[in-house]
């Protein structure tokens, strides 16, 4: 028996012998965000959250992050093992956190040893649950243009300014922001801050969507006094930090478009379950067997095909990424994600026909109005993490290496 068959042994008989018994059941009554963490979280008794800290115990919500950061220190091998074995019996992901996804990896790249020592355990726990401050109103596609100034006041820093489309700023612990410390240079006059919530001056308010859902917010910070070493890497050195960021955001979004099934991965994806079966329920079946209408039938296969080689090339991106992070082809896929999300959702509500029409009241089921709120919020996916304008800009320059014609 291989190394790793027999860690694979190991993984199947830890993970049946503590998943918590409430998960498995499909009824059980669930506190879904509990999931993402937080201090709210942090003496709670929640199925989701005793499953959290198990697998903090193990590292294993960090799988391949250094073990004295709180991680698992497996390698590659392992983790895939892990991975696999979590899939084949149906676990729940343990834990779903912005500062797992994307400021834990920059947090290993560009943080100092205290503030690694500090923060990335804190990720692994879920003791934190983090937003992310880049955005601003004037300062969306140009990013590199914000405006929130970042003081240097001697023993702190202080903080005023304005960012939008901060997600889940109302539930977050803290944030991790871009600050303008110079404002006589644009990309070099950013910083990298991370400003606790509860901060006096720090103020969220939820932005309401077309959905109805208000997954979003606006957050102004008000003479907020931050401690100097929560500044992470060198003053003006933010606009590399926030680069590399963002290519882990934008591999992380653009698998949760494209995912099935309930939530879709933060909400990114649709309500309703598998496409194909969706059709089959509400457009119905020919003598042969296949979709009474065939044009939609077309469109569900190449919808199919183009998800499947969207994670296939995910996956081979994932393998390269592991030898140097992520490379500027996740702009590729994050346009990619965006749109096929955006189209399977379109495909799902046309498939429902007038069933994918409704928002509440009788003659809809939960499915089918859920539905239809996925579909309006999914429009959202061509622009958080990079409007997909601006993608196709970085993929026509930096990855092709074209430029303008004088």
């Amino acid at each position: 028996m291989s190394d790793l068959d027999a860690f694979r042994t190991e993984v199947r008989d830890w993970l049946a012998a503590n998943y918590p018994a409430e998960l498995k059941d499909p009824k059980a009554n669930l506190d879904e965000e509990a999931v993402w963490g937080g201090r709210k979280y942090l003496t709670s008794q929640d199925p989701i959250k005793v499953w959290m800290n198990r697998m903090a115990q193990k590292g294993w919500t960090a799988p391949t992050w250094p073990t004295e950061y709180g991680g698992g220190g497996l390698s590659h091998g392992q983790a895939k093992v892990l991975a696999s074995e979590m899939a084949k019996g149906g676990y729940r992901t343990p834990l779903a956190s912005f500062g797992l996804w994307m400021l834990g990896p920059v947090l290993l790249e560009y943080a100092n040893e205290d503030q690694k020592k500090h923060f990335l355990p804190l990720i692994c726990r879920g003791e934190i649950r983090w937003c992310q401050g880049y955005s601003e109103p004037g300062a969306g596609s140009d990013l590199a243009g914000l405006q929130t100034r970042c003081e240097d006041k001697g023993d702190h820093w202080l903080v005023n300014g304005q960012k939008v489309w901060t997600s889940y700023a109302d539930k977050a612990d803290w944030i991790f922001a871009l600050v303008r410390t110079d404002t006589t240079k644009k990309h070099e006059g950013v910083s990298f801050l991370l400003i606790d919530m509860k901060t006096p001056g720090v103020e969220p308010k939820p932005i309401r969507l077309i959905s109805g859902s208000s997954p979003f917010c606006e957050t102004f910070f008000t003479d907020v006094k931050v401690p100097k070493d929560q500044l992470v890497g060198k003053i003006g050195g933010g606009w590399e930090i926030a680069k590399r960021l963002l290519q882990y955001e934008r591999q992380n979004i653009s698998g949760s478009m494209v995912a099935s099934g309930p939530g879709g991965g933060g909400g990114m994806g649709s309500s309703a379950g598998s496409l194909e079966d969706i059709a089959r329920q509400y457009v119905g079946l020919g003598p042969d067997g296949r979709l009474l209408d065939g044009d939609l039938r077309a469109r569900i296969t190449a919808n199919k095909m183009g998800s499947h080689a969207f994670m296939l090339t995910q996956r081979r991106l994932g393998e390269e990424a592991r030898s140097g992070g992520p490379s500027a082809a996740t702009s590729i896929i994050k346009y990619a994600g965006a749109t096929l999300g955006m189209e399977r959702n379109e495909l799902l509500v046309e498939a429902m026909g007038l069933q994918g029409l409704g928002w509440e009241g009788e003659g809809f089921t939960q499915r089918e109005t859920d539905q239809t709120k996925a579909w309006l919020r999914s429009k959202g996916n061509s622009i958080e993490g990079g409007t997909s304008e601006v993608n196709l800009n970085v993929v026509a320059k930096r990855v092709l290496g074209l430029l303008d014609h004088q």
